[in-house]
């Protein structure tokens, strides 16, 4: 008995991502078969290359929110492609279900209207979602906030929005190629998703992310529960508004509504994002000193820690002295080092503190001693400071 109960968590730990990257494939699969019969394979990938390019802008703003305290890779690569994939097939299941239903219930033609306006906001902003509470829910050591609930949020809803836009786009260049004066195609597609709202998922989704960030900095599970589902609530109504006017408005309205109402949130989000960038500058400057006092880091890189800047300038002159290697060894060491400080903040007690704590204390040295090491090894002297301590 005893030992089948210390088997069982082992092969739950390898089962269980494997069975969910099956699943997210498949269900890849099914959406790249479905947009092939629908618009054809040339238009489907003319979908595909259009629908990169808000991805190729959406990201970068993504990864510079998330450079403080940078998530795993591996995370936001899961995040995007549950997105794409899972909260994508999820969704269109859930919302040609609810037109359908909408036609019988309202007469035909209704259901369309009566799934963009109440069953899309619902089910995809709780789709798109649901994989920031995942990671909440599992990895909750590493979850420090507003930031990672507004990246692993936006990671998810530039996914879906991916997805999304492979079929509007084809589905345009299907009816009408790159348009024309009466007849708007891909052309006309890509301006309004790709250049005039490439963020309109992402905002939606980030406003739930924020609501998870704040549930978990609170020790209070009133104010988790009010915070969470506020956030849902919020994104849920934000959506709501943007097809509303796109579906029932006329173009005064949903203009109105995108300077009006969306321009104004984003420039919200975007001030809110600044002021926890410098809240978590601010979390590791205080840090610094009590590792210095520990002998964790020396003191003489406290400055290089408490800036970007100087993190990078830091980094650059690894790669130029010592190479490639030694530049990721300390980008590790800072890594390590700004978790660290996350960690030993401490206003909310985490389950597995103590284990995250010597872990990140092991990364700190073993990636410390690797930079110096290959510094010495290129004939360079290392940074000075790097032994102090």
């Amino acid at each position: 008995m005893q030992f089948g109960n210390t088997r069982r968590p082992r092969r739950i730990t390898v089962l269980l991502p494997l069975l969910g990257l099956v699943v997210l494939a498949v269900c890849g699969l099914l959406l790249l078969g479905l947009a092939t019969v629908r618009v054809g394979v040339g238009p489907a990938m003319i979908g595909v290359v259009a629908a990169l390019v808000p991805v190729a802008v959406v990201v970068p703003a993504l990864l510079w929110v998330d450079r403080w305290e940078p998530e795993p890779a591996k995370l936001l690569l899961l995040a995007f492609a549950w997105g794409a994939c899972f909260a994508t097939i999820t969704a269109l299941l859930i919302n040609n279900t609810a037109e359908a239903v909408g036609d019988l219930l309202l007469g035909s033609g209704n259901g369309s209207k009566f799934s963009a306006v109440v069953s899309a906001p619902l089910v995809e902003e709780a789709a798109k979602g649901a994989f920031v509470l995942l990671v909440l829910w599992r990895r909750a050591g590493e979850f420090d906030g507003v930031i990672d609930g507004i990246v692993y949020a936006g990671f998810s809803a530039t996914g879906f929005a991916f997805t999304e836009n492979i079929y509007y786009f084809g589905r345009a260049f299907a009816e009408n190629g790159f348009g024309d004066g009466s007849n708007p195609g891909v052309l006309a597609a890509f301006v309004l998703r790709g250049v005039l709202s490439p963020f309109t998922h992402p905002l939606f989704a980030v406003v739930f992310g924020i609501g998870i960030g704040v549930a978990a900095r609170t020790k209070s599970p009133v104010v988790r529960w009010l915070a969470s589902l506020g956030g849902y609530l919020g994104a849920v109504a934000l959506h709501a508004l943007w097809n509303s006017a796109a579906v029932l408005g006329g173009a005064k309205t949903f203009l109105n509504v995108y300077f009006l109402i969306m321009v104004p949130m984003f420039i919200g989000v975007v001030m809110l994002i600044m002021l926890n960038r410098r809240r978590e500058q601010r979390i590791v400057e205080a840090a610094l000193p009590g590792m210095a006092d520990a002998r964790w880091i020396a003191r003489s890189e406290m400055g290089l820690f408490a800036s970007l800047a100087g993190r990078r300038k830091w980094r650059q002159q690894a790669r130029k002295q010592s190479g490639p290697a030694a530049a990721k060894a300390v980008a590790a060491y800072q890594s390590a080092v700004t978790e660290l400080a996350f960690l030993l903040r401490g206003d909310v007690p985490k389950p597995d503190s103590e284990q995250r704590r010597g872990e990140l204390l092991d990364t700190l040295r073993a990636s410390r001693a690797e930079a110096v090491r290959l510094a010495s090894a290129n004939g360079d002297s290392p940074r000075r400071g790097s032994q102090d301590g």
